[in-house]
């Protein structure tokens, strides 16, 4: 397989706002021309734009802002996802898996389940490919492969600049499993993202999310709140110099389609969703989405 290695120059990014049209903004409801961007609405055509300036701003200090918020919560969400999809080439099988963990960034995702197939199933054949449609951030995830045993010449995994909305460079029905963690709620449609993941999965595929969602306990939503609003952007300010871009993923979660509303999106694509269709985890703070393409 061979690697993809963007070619974007790292860029210094003091706010994503930064050279944008302002007065795009609006706190109208969206229309067709419109969407949000955290609690603001845009326009369609800006918000690609605006939400690769958040992710050039935050790539370098990703990692430790994540385990920072969630006081290192986000590592057992995403180690329980891996688990629970226990994803693997099964022993006995004569065809490796095809792997696509979408917004896959600095690579914990698809690091964690190449692991989870060796350890579990012996498997050291399925390939991997991360995608994103932001360089900055899928250059922090090739400097850690670099530093990983699966950096040996064997070209299993790959890194591929792409829009999640369209993965234009992924063929139909040529992946087995579809994973993206923390990423969907940053598309300008989120309905032609799954209807994209349901065109590259092959008959059997398996999609599976992991997003932030919505609280369902009264109390504990109001804590989360207060935490998410209150203190979430000023950890940006004082340890990323970043106090716009943490305040814009704060209001994304915000955003987000409650849990039966995505789990009716995830069906609309085509998928079948199993059981409830979806795990609440911490309360709802995080959820697991699971669809397969029959």
């Amino acid at each position: 397989m061979e690697r993809v290695v963007p070619s974007v120059a790292k860029r210094s990014v003091a706010s994503p706002l930064a050279g944008l049209n302002l007065r795009s903004y609006s706190t109208t409801p969206p229309n067709d021309e419109t969407t949000h961007f955290g609690f603001k609405t845009v326009n369609k055509t800006d918000k690609e734009k605006l939400v690769g300036g958040v992710f050039s701003s935050v790539a370098s200090n990703y990692d430790v802002m994540n385990d920072v918020m969630s006081m290192g919560v986000h590592r057992l969400w995403k180690s329980h996802f891996i688990s629970r999809l226990d994803a693997g080439m099964r022993p006995g099988s004569n065809r490796p898996l095809d792997f696509l963990d979408v917004a896959g960034g600095t690579g914990d995702i698809a690091f964690g389940l190449l692991d989870h197939a060796e350890k579990k199933y012996g498997d050291r054949l399925s390939t991997m490919t991360v995608a994103d449609i932001n360089a900055d951030m899928l250059r922090e995830g090739e400097l850690r492969y670099k530093k990983t045993k699966w950096n040996d010449g064997s070209d299993r995994v790959s890194f591929l600049v792409q829009n999640g909305e369209t993965m234009d460079q992924i063929a139909d029905n040529s992946k087995d499993v579809y994973t993206i963690a923390f990423g969907i709620r940053n598309f300008t449609n989120i309905q032609a993202g799954l209807d994209t993941a349901y065109r590259i999965l092959r008959p059997g595929g398996i999609f599976a999310c992991l997003e932030f969602s919505q609280v369902d306990n009264v109390a504990l939503d109001y804590l989360y709140q207060a935490y998410s609003f209150s203190l979430l952007p000023l950890m940006g300010q004082l340890i990323a110099n970043d106090r716009e871009s943490y305040q814009y993923l704060v209001e994304s979660i915000r955003k987000f389609p409650k849990q039966e509303e995505f789990k009716g999106m995830i069906e609309k694509a085509g998928f079948y969703v199993p059981e409830k269709g979806y795990e609440n985890l911490t309360g709802g703070v995080a959820s697991i989405h699971i669809g397969v393409k029959l």
